[in-house]
């Protein structure tokens, strides 16, 4: 990372994850019954990853700071991560006999669901240094579980000059605790889907969480509400390949354009551009670098 990027790089922080992804599925299991897929995928998986990855096709630096997955999944996700454009120096191999991090993905139509083993910590010894270093400008967390293990993590972003955003994803452990508040203090953008928001409204207004949410809505859009006021942008219309990483995709293309001093309205249509993207491929983030589906930076939603 040259000098004069490091302060627009980004560093993303969270669970590493190999993605066993299914679709083109007739429908989700159910108990006692066998469904089929049409097509499998290996992927480097994970909000953390999948964010930084988008970040670096947007051209903007990136880094991650994870822990492996255990052999022999590292192996599987290797190439991928080669390939990314993601600063993955910070990224330590497992130790041997870790229990692996994979996640089973299942997509049919607009409907998915996930089975995840997770296995290590959420953040890796690295991530400290990594914050201090003056490489990055900004912090990104992956899940609120890993902000749940590792909440000196904020602190230490910090008192680095870093500013901070997080993710949500599912898990109702972490969306029950009544600290939710108090859990996102000093991150600046916190950035759930509609059903994480209304999960923890249970106990707080969602605006209390953070001075900026982005509540992320499907194929009803992005809302932001920021001062006490709401914007609403709509999302692109887009035939629905894949669901994996939309989200994800959708924080890289916001806080791309947050970093950037973008306008709150162009943030979320930038959001919804690289979830569009997202939306129309195969498998999180592979294969991004060299696409050509970043050559114009510039998304609109519809009006």
């Amino acid at each position: 990372m040259s000098a004069s990027s490091r302060s627009e790089a980004v560093l993303c922080t969270g669970r590493l994850y190999c993605d066993i992804v299914m679709s083109g599925l007739s429908g989700l299991p159910s108990n006692d019954a066998e469904v089929y897929a049409e097509t499998l995928v290996l992927a480097a998986g994970g909000g953390a990853y999948i964010t930084a990855a988008y970040l670096a096709a947007l051209g903007r630096p990136s880094g991650l700071a994870a822990l492996l997955p255990a052999a022999p999944f590292d192996a599987a996700i290797a190439a991928e991560l080669a390939a990314s454009g993601v600063d993955v120096a910070a990224c330590p191999a497992a130790p041997p006999g870790a229990a692996a991090q994979i996640t089973v993905a299942m997509v049919s139509g607009g409907d998915r669901a996930f089975l995840t083993h997770r296995g290590g910590p959420a953040v890796p010894a690295t991530l400290a240094e990594a914050i201090a270093s003056g490489r990055y400008r900004h912090l990104h967390l992956g899940e609120l579980a890993t902000l749940a293990e590792a909440p000196e993590v904020v602190a230490q972003a910090r008192a680095a000059g870093l500013s901070v955003s997080a993710d949500c994803a599912w898990d109702a452990a972490v969306l029950a605790r009544p600290d939710s508040v108090a859990l996102l203090a000093g991150v600046d953008v916190f950035l759930p889907n509609r059903a994480e928001a209304r999960a923890l409204m249970r106990h707080a207004p969602i605006a209390q969480h953070a001075p900026l949410v982005v509540i992320k809505d499907g194929a009803a859009g992005a809302e932001a509400i920021q001062n006490g006021t709401s914007l609403r942008r709509p999302a692109l219309a887009q035939r629905v390949v894949d669901t994996v990483g939309a989200g994800d995709a959708f924080n890289a293309g916001f806080l791309d354009a947050w970093l950037a001093g973008a306008s709150l309205s162009d943030c979320l249509d930038a959001g919804a551009g690289t979830a569009a993207l997202a939306l129309s491929r195969v498998g999180g983030a592979r294969g991004l670098i060299g696409s050509g589906l970043f050559a114009a930076r510039q998304f609109s939603a519809a009006e």
